[in-house]
């Protein structure tokens, strides 16, 4: 398959690719855009190839970039030329990456979950900053979480900048959308610990003796845990604050309990 040129910012195949900053044209199309040779070559490492790949006309040449046009083309997809000012409008930075490549969004179904295959897992309830919820599937992954499951009108884990906080742990950690009362039907049967965080909590976040595969569970950045996940919970913990803050970000109270559930 010969690589295609594109030279105008007008061209179908530009506009569809900048498309995918809007959350309403991923849904539909069931699309993300991912940017730079790490991200491209944790993608391929999990088995998946671009559906279309954008490289730099000044993209110097680099093994996983070979392999990258290699892996697109065997999938049937497309390998574009295009220029810098195509990439910064694709990416809508001034300095762009070389390499920009669009994906096929995987969701793993709430009962297809295997609860043992991970000693932990994570639920998010309301997540709303993309920078947040990046970084706890990057956290995630480094930990050896089995999964991260979203509960109720989470922000997009497929947005870009929630794309690039995961830094490439994306497509190596299971993404599951639900709903709160799927969840909780589906907690009943949980074989391991469930362990929420809550700033009412009474047990500190190192006295809790979790039973694995455990079951994380946290709230949003503002409310918090809801009452009724709190509810599910075997046990509530919290993080002691010892200096003048009251709390936590999420994703660093994230990455605490994740650790302290995984030790």
């Amino acid at each position: 398959m010969s690589e295609r040129v594109i030279t105008s910012l007008t061209n179908p195949t530009v506009k569809a690719v900048r498309a995918l900053h809007m959350r309403k044209e991923r849904r539909e199309t069931g699309l993300f855009l991912a940017e730079g040779l790490k991200f491209i070559g944790e993608a391929l490492d999990q088995g998946r190839a671009p559906e279309i790949l954008l490289v730099g006309r000044d993209a110097r040449p680099h093994p996983l970039l070979e392999r990258a046009r290699q892996q697109t083309e065997a999938a049937q997809g497309q390998v574009v030329s295009v220029s810098a000012e195509i990439l910064a409008k694709v990416s809508r930075k001034d300095n762009p990456q070389t390499v920009l490549a669009v994906f096929r969004q995987v969701f793993t179904p709430l009962e297809a979950i295997a609860p043992a295959r991970a000693p932990c897992w994570v639920a998010l309830e309301q997540v709303r900053d993309p920078g947040n919820l990046g970084t706890i599937i990057r956290t995630a992954d480094a930990a050896g979480c089995g999964g991260v499951i979203l509960i109720g009108e989470c922000v997009d884990p497929y947005g870009v900048e929630a794309v690039r906080a995961t830094m490439g742990s994306v497509f190596a950690v299971s993404i599951t959308q639900t709903d709160a009362d799927s969840f909780l039907e589906w907690r009943a049967r949980w074989p391991g610990s469930v362990v929420g965080t809550r700033l009412d909590a009474s047990t500190a976040h190192h006295e809790v003796e979790a039973h694995r595969p455990s079951l994380l569970l946290l709230g949003n950045e503002q409310a918090g845990l809801s009452d009724d996940l709190a509810a599910a919970c075997d046990v509530n913990v919290k993080i002691p604050m010892r200096g003048r803050a009251d709390s936590l970000n999420l994703s660093v109270a994230a990455g605490i309990m994740i650790y302290a559930l995984t030790a």
